[in-house]
């Protein structure tokens, strides 16, 4: 079932994208998560995070909980480790940081939740979204900071 909704969903923005000759807008994607989750809502126990960069409205981040409601954020977390760190986020971030600021704050974020929670994996993968594209920056283990003894 979450194969064929995630099939549906690049279909959808696929075809809005050729439709109007544009990627599609962050809102856009955003939106069709939310209608997934509340169309789908007795059987799917997932929340998104959506964000990406639009001609129309820049850097956005989105954030569709669970039963479907889309709220737009500057900043947010998920996932199992990150209970530990919203005292973390809530202190270190931001509003226009730069590249190299953005990319320390989400590997310190990301190391800590890892640090803590025994399920969060040992690699960070980052995403830098920006107006001129995408790109990919992996975080090896042994290049993680440490915060406490481990």
């Amino acid at each position: 079932m979450e194969k064929k909704h995630c099939t549906n969903l690049k279909s959808k923005e696929s075809a809005q994208g050729v439709q109007m000759e544009n990627p599609p807008l962050v809102i856009a994607a955003a939106s069709v998560l939310k209608e997934l989750c509340y169309h789908n809502k007795d059987e799917l126990q997932a929340g998104f995070i959506t964000a990406g960069w639009d001609k129309k409205k820049g850097p956005q981040v989105y954030v569709v909980s669970l039963g479907g409601m889309l709220v737009p954020q500057l900043v947010t977390i998920g996932g199992s480790g990150s209970t530990y760190i919203y005292g973390y986020v809530d202190a270190k971030y931001k509003p226009n940081m730069s590249r190299e600021e953005c990319l320390q704050f989400a590997t310190n974020a990301l190391a800590l939740a890892m640090g803590r929670d025994n399920v969060s994996g040992g690699v960070a993968h980052l995403v830098v979204v920006t107006e001129t594209g995408v790109e990919h920056v992996v975080v090896p283990g042994n290049k993680l900071p440490k915060f406490h003894d481990e």
